[in-house]
């Protein structure tokens, strides 16, 4: 690598690299107020981020979610290091390996031995889309095919490939691929933000079950799954429900006898400060989605975790019976490594606890936005935090995101929602760094 600026980088990329959920117009365009600067990054450690002209900035979104313990982590890269001197790959069809099985055994643990069987992909919306199959798959191996339609949120965010797409219900992910998606039913959203004159959160959640309800005394016996993204819906702009839903919709699914799949990819490993965010509701699911997180941010990984009663109704001697999903890496032992050293960092430095206080301090170094006369719906849910701004700007969420990086600090909003989802080993230092960046980018941007 003969060039090191920032220039030089960004030349090459915009020549060659198409990015994703980019308009690249935006890159081009540096006189207009809806550009989009490209960054190249040359390096990260811990926290940050360092560009080739030597400018840093604080991750506060983890890299798309992913990130948990820092860019760089030295307990990460030795066990990586020490998995490339052992295996880099092996195929799973016929053949298995020691990070596949750990893994799949702690995972099992983690759920009390619930979900006890973990299939591996690489990505978010694979991992949505085997659930989808396998709950479809399983009603057509106990006889009733029927049973082969699916429920999703309003506002719900499952991934962007064709099958993932059917249960996502955000418009500009979805609308130019409407004709090519088998799309599922739309159900009312639990969100909060939702409230009636009077209603508590809980009492919004009363009310989405009541739909979700209503909707399966008509429709049970055609619907295969409901899933959900258990507390907060991503995409949706950081939506935050109480609990109770999830403890409403696990009584529904069960007495209609439908499967729930809980889509952990964002807020599980910790994000909402339990382990799983559906523990939060005490319930378990039928089928869990995990990714991001699970490696630390270091390599794609997604798993489906199943219950015994799913997996056994694949269990027979025609292969056609058999869950026939793969991709050539499936299952890759660097990957699974990641992921194991991850839990690692978990056990050891008692992260949930940790980041209880972490919480805390997020809470109290953002709450005089509450005073902010355009700030709506301050809220959080463990070490995710968010608010909504009130403006018309089409272009507020590139101004901003643009003001942030000017003040040394990665946030990215969704729409008018701004967000943090900073790594986990963030301090306080970097906590009251990325508050005063919010607020500088605020001014900025209004």
């Amino acid at each position: 690598m003969t060039q090191s600026s920032n220039a030089d980088w960004l030349a090459r990329s915009q020549a060659a690299v198409w990015h994703p959920c980019t308009q690249m117009q935006h890159h081009a365009q540096t006189a207009s107020p809806g550009h989009l600067p490209l960054i190249p990054i040359a390096s990260g450690k811990g926290a940050w981020l360092y560009d080739f002209d030597g400018k840093r900035y604080l991750d506060g979104i983890s890299s798309w979610w992913t990130n948990l313990f820092g860019h760089a982590n030295p307990r990460i890269n030795a066990a990586l290091k020490d998995q490339l001197e052992t295996l880099e790959h092996v195929m799973l069809a016929g053949f298995t390996h020691q990070p596949v099985v750990e893994l799949s055994e702690r995972l099992s643990a983690l759920t009390g031995g619930a979900l006890g069987h973990a299939f591996y992909a690489s990505d978010g919306a694979s991992a949505t889309e085997i659930a989808l199959k396998m709950s479809f798959h399983y009603w057509r191996n106990v006889g009733r095919p029927g049973k082969a339609r699916f429920l999703c949120l309003q506002g719900s965010y499952h991934g962007e490939t064709v099958g993932a797409l059917a249960v996502t219900d955000v418009a500009i992910f979805k609308d130019a691929y409407a004709p090519l998606v088998r799309a599922a039913t739309v159900i009312p959203s639990p969100d909060f933000r939702l409230a009636e004159t009077g209603e508590s959160p809980a009492d919004v959640a009363r009310r989405a079950a009541a739909g979700l309800e209503a909707h399966l005394e008509k429709h049970g016996e055609h619907i295969a799954a409901l899933i959900v993204e258990p507390l907060v819906q991503g995409a949706a702009g950081m939506a935050m429900y109480d609990p109770e839903y999830l403890r409403l919709a696990r009584q529904l699914c069960d007495r209609y006898e439908v499967h729930l799949i809980c889509d952990e990819i964002a807020v599980g490993c910790g994000r909402t400060g339990t382990f799983f965010a559906h523990e939060q509701a005490g319930i378990r699911p039928d089928l869990m989605c995990l990714s991001k997180g699970i490696s630390g941010g270091y390599l794609p990984l997604s798993i489906v975790l199943s219950s015994d009663t799913i997996y056994n109704a694949f269990l027979d001697d025609s292969v056609a019976r058999a869950f026939l999903h793969s991709h050539s890496y499936t299952g890759n032992p660097l990957a699974c490594r990641a992921a194991l050293a991850t839990l690692d960092i978990f056990e050891s430095d008692d992260v949930l606890a940790a980041n209880r206080q972490k919480s805390a301090k997020i809470s109290a170094a953002l709450a005089p936005l509450a005073n902010h006369p355009q700030v709506r719906h301050l809220r959080q849910r463990g070490m995710i935090a968010a608010f909504d701004v009130a403006t018309d700007d089409p272009h507020f969420s590139r101004k901003f995101y643009r003001a942030a990086l000017d003040r040394e600090a990665l946030i990215r909003p969704i729409g008018n929602t701004v967000y943090l989802m900073p790594p986990y080993i963030i301090g306080d230092e970097e906590i009251d760094h990325l508050a005063r960046a919010i607020n500088g980018a605020l001014a900025a941007a209004l």
